[in-house]
């Protein structure tokens, strides 16, 4: 609580020097100073003048000015001594040092001042211990990821890395202030060029007699206003050896249920055609044969469809004029052209990606929306190519997006799983890519990005 202001101590010391002026003056004009002179005059026969009215106002200047002098030193001292300790105080934090509290102990505006300082301290050190606790448990958790990190500056020298870039790169010992680029000079070629690249990217290795193979996540970003680069190295084999299991597990279960369902038919029908000729009743076997031979064509589809997946050849891109390719897939299925087609050519495989836009054409049309909802849209962004598919059916659930492009997966009845698969594989061949999304006011929304050829050739 405030005992007097600065204010009011300001305004009590002017008064009293105003009041000690106002004194001298008196003094001097009045009393006792004529009274004396007046005395020396008669009692010492003294010839003294009795001091004038400037005169009277130069004494009262004389006795006033170190008197004021002193009164300013008194009431600018605690401001000088407070502002000195500020600056000390904040030296201290630009300098990272949080523990300095001013000590002084007074009831006014410089208290508030010095409370005020003191708090703020007090919260700088709570977070600067706040800020090292979490620093310290980062780093711990960093250090002992199974994911090699290595984070480089814009020379290329290791500002950190965590222990398993150590164990992966220098045999446990420290990676810090080293070159990475001279560090991995002697590695792989595979590891050498995916660390040269830009992007992300999944190479294998020979380490110990044994292929392993790795995930490279990189980025780039600027830390305290300079270049940096982070790459992570994540060891895959395991995982896609869970993966790889999965995937022929899912296989087997379609390609049985596939088998089962033409095979357990065929063979029932046999058995009755059979049966049929036994007793001499011809009429009805080129019906059984007929479905016979439907339930084996199906299931030699289903093969051919597996096998044309397996088999998929690298894709030759050409240059591709949109009229007469739009032109041809106008004949295999049916969907209405957004806005113009582009004026500059594509460049990819004619007979892979029309595959691909058939299939996506026909799930549109499979998903329950109206032939006029169907459409096609070719628009050229920067060095890409976005073609879109899009419907005005259901759409997808997030469940079903989230694995609507994995070999095998489908909802269905009749579906091997393969459509959107083999989309994908003819897009990544391509050097493109494929994504799926809902539309906001209905329907599915397919997009096939590819790259033009000026981005290619260069």
């Amino acid at each position: 609580m405030r005992i007097r202001s600065l204010e009011a101590r300001l305004a009590m010391w002017l008064a009293l020097a105003a009041l000690t002026g106002a004194l001298v003056y008196v003094g001097v004009t009045q009393w006792p100073l004529p009274q004396a002179l007046l005395w020396f005059h008669n009692e010492l026969k003294l010839q003294l003048a009795t001091p004038t009215h400037t005169e009277a106002i130069v004494i009262c200047a004389a006795v006033l000015a170190p008197l004021c002098w002193w009164f300013a030193h008194i009431v600018m001292d605690p401001v000088t001594r407070l502002l000195r300790a500020l600056e000390g105080a904040v030296a201290s934090y630009r300098d990272g040092d949080f523990s300095i509290s001013i000590a002084l102990d007074r009831r006014d505006e410089l208290g508030d001042l010095i409370h005020v300082h003191n708090e703020l301290g007090q919260t700088l050190r709570e977070q600067r211990q706040n800020l090292a606790q979490r620093e310290l448990l980062l780093d711990t958790v960093v250090q002992n990821t199974p994911v090699a990190l290595v984070l480089t500056d814009g020379s290329g020298r290791v500002a950190y890395a965590n222990i398993a870039a150590r164990h992966l790169f220098n045999e446990g010992r420290s990676l810090n202030g080293l070159h990475f680029g001279s560090l991995i000079a002697d590695a792989p070629e595979a590891l050498r060029k995916a660390t040269e690249g830009t992007e992300d990217a999944l190479f294998s290795v020979e380490m110990d007699g044994s292929e392993e193979t790795f995930h490279l996540s990189q980025r780039s970003f600027r830390l305290q206003g300079r270049p940096h680069r982070l790459q992570l190295f994540r060891r895959m084999t395991r995982e896609l050896s869970r993966q790889e299991v999965a995937a022929w597990k899912r296989v087997i279960r379609v390609v049985s249920h596939e088998l089962n369902n033409s095979l357990a038919p065929i063979s029932s029908l046999a058995h009755s055609g059979a049966e049929l000729a036994r007793r001499g009743d011809v009429q009805r076997l080129p019906g059984v044969f007929g479905t016979i031979g439907e339930r084996a064509r199906h299931l030699h589809g289903f093969i051919d469809g597996y096998a044309r997946f397996a088999k998929l050849p690298a894709p030759r891109p050409i240059l591709i004029e949109w009229k007469p390719f739009l032109d041809g897939l106008a004949l295999h299925c049916q969907f209405q052209l957004v806005g113009n087609a582009p004026t500059q050519p594509g460049w990819f495989d004619t007979a892979q990606i029309e595959q691909v836009l058939i299939n996506l054409i026909k799930n549109a049309h499979e998903s329950g929306s109206a032939p006029e909802g169907v459409t096609l849209s070719l628009t050229v962004v920067g060095h890409e190519l976005r073609v879109e598919v899009a419907d005005r059916g259901p759409g997808m659930s997030e469940t079903v997006l989230s694995q609507a492009l994995l070999p095998f997966y489908s909802t269905k009845r009749s579906g091997t799983g393969l459509g959107l698969a083999l989309a994908r594989e003819i897009s990544e061949a391509h050097g493109g890519r494929i994504a799926l999304a809902n539309r906001e006011d209905g329907g599915l929304r397919v997009t096939l990005i590819l790259p033009l050829l000026s981005s290619t050739t260069s």
